[in-house]
């Protein structure tokens, strides 16, 4: 990839972005990572669920998978694809190459983005609507606390995909580092195991999680079990998450291989 050099920032970002799209195009790991491992999960997970215990605990069976659903999405081709994406550009030096031109930092991470961005919210949307149409939940009672949701989800993931790779050497050992925020937000967030169905002691410090806010939202405004202030504190909590994930890149982020 050579240094983009265009006049306005939009318009360096859009060259970026489609460079992007050519680049994890070619990468077969990352988009079966991004497009088939969100997709499978909620089949799998929807098949170990007892819909009598999800009964007792006040819940859908339709709306725990649509935002299980999200929740892949975001961990999968955000996440863990934006991982991949931004070890491999570090060690090939593409990073340090674009910093040479008039591309500002955030530009260049914004732009390598830009593909599983968009992948993670077309996946988004589509699985919820197939999971809405298919187990019959209904459209969301608050769609402005699901769109909130995602948008929260998809920020913090792109940051936190971007601090993950400090703690890298390589490509391979990237993904090494991208394990501990995949478990434990597929298991504390709510992703596999609603909150509901936790200890209280337990769900309590879970709802401090990353990923928890973003689901929380999603789950709520689907179902409309959700309060205001129980909203306002879920937000709270994702924004405070990603100002923290966004100082820690500017700190620490790495734009060249160690050596």
């Amino acid at each position: 990839m050579s240094t983009v050099a265009t006049t306005t920032s939009a318009g360096r970002l859009a060259s970026l972005a489609r460079a992007e799209f050519t680049l994890i195009g070619r990468s077969k790991g990352v988009l079966f990572t991004a497009l088939f491992v969100p997709l499978v999960l909620p089949l799998s997970l929807s098949r170990s669920m007892d819909k009598g215990d999800l009964k007792d605990a006040g819940l859908n069976l339709g709306t725990v998978l649509i935002s299980s659903a999200i929740a892949f999405s975001l961990l999968f081709a955000v996440y863990s694809a934006l991982v991949s994406v931004y070890a491999s550009r570090r060690e090939e030096l593409v990073l340090k190459r674009l910093r040479t031109g008039e591309l500002r930092d955030l530009e260049i991470l914004a732009g390598a983005a830009v593909p599983s961005v968009v992948i993670g919210l077309v996946q988004c949307a589509t699985v919820a609507a197939v999971c809405a149409v298919a187990l019959d939940a209904g459209a969301p009672s608050a769609p402005h606390l699901v769109l909130l949701g995602v948008l929260l989800g998809i920020p913090l993931c792109v940051t936190l995909a971007a601090f993950t790779t400090v703690f890298s050497r390589s490509v391979e050992s990237a993904q090494v580092a991208a394990m501990p925020m995949l478990l434990v937000s597929m298991i504390g967030s709510g992703a596999t195991v609603p909150l509901e169905m936790l200890p209280d002691r337990i769900a309590a410090v879970c709802e401090f999680l990353p990923l928890t806010p973003a689901l929380t939202l999603v789950r709520g405004g689907w179902s409309g079990t959700l309060s205001g202030g129980e909203s306002l504190k879920a937000i709270a909590v994702a924004v405070a998450w990603i100002a923290i994930a966004v100082f820690a890149v500017q700190k620490r982020f790495r734009w060249e291989p160690r050596r």
